[in-house]
């Protein structure tokens, strides 16, 4: 588990540096020079820093009910492998290589970044009542912590998928600042720091 932790704060940190080249280029160059991209990829890679978290903490903890060192879920028991993969694991060599290839297939095309994929994800390996805790922990409620989170995954979508163009005004972005780039930032900061503390 701490692992993941420890990777998400490495990415975290390469986002929060291209900020600060934001601000630098900003300083040394004119308005003429839009540099407003280098927020947006802020954005895309914060959630995509909230993704690869999930993602290895999910495949950590449903590694740890395999090895009999956390206490097993419901969902856990429901996720379904393939006969080779069983006829792999009844091999007995591989100890839970065989598992951690197929978590890593299985998990390899989805993403874990809108509150209900990231509490499905949790459920894998917890039993704990994610958002509650979460957003306990963040001094909101549940459904804030998840609206919020919700709007940045939108945000992301239309910077990833529709090059954060505004429909209504053919050929312009949508406005960003900085101010927005960083409370992104420091929110999913925020909820993955609180997701490690409610599941170690």
């Amino acid at each position: 588990m701490h692992s993941a932790i420890k990777q998400f704060r490495s990415n975290i940190d390469r986002v929060r540096s291209l900020g600060g080249l934001y601000e630098a280029l900003s300083q040394l160059t004119t308005s003429a020079v839009d540099a407003t991209d280098i927020l947006r990829a802020q954005i895309v890679l914060a959630v995509s820093a909230l993704d690869h978290y999930i993602h290895e903490l999910t495949r950590l903890g449903m590694l740890e009910i395999f090895d009999g060192v956390r206490p097993t879920t419901s969902a856990f028991g429901r996720f379904q492998i393939t006969i080779d993969a069983a006829m792999a694991g009844l091999s007995g060599n591989s100890g839970n290589n065989w598992f951690e290839s197929v978590i890593r297939e299985k998990h390899g095309f989805l993403a874990f970044q809108t509150p209900d994929k990231v509490s499905d994800a949790i459920r894998l390996f917890s039993n704990c009542d994610l958002w509650t805790e979460v957003s306990m922990k963040l001094g909101s409620s549940p459904q804030d912590v998840k609206t919020q989170l919700r709007l940045i995954v939108e945000r992301r979508n239309k910077i990833a998928h529709e090059a954060d163009l505004d429909p209504s005004y053919p050929g312009i972005r949508w406005p960003i600042s900085s101010a927005d780039a960083g409370s992104t930032v420091q929110f999913i900061n925020d909820i993955c720091e609180s997701i490690h503390f409610v599941i170690t």
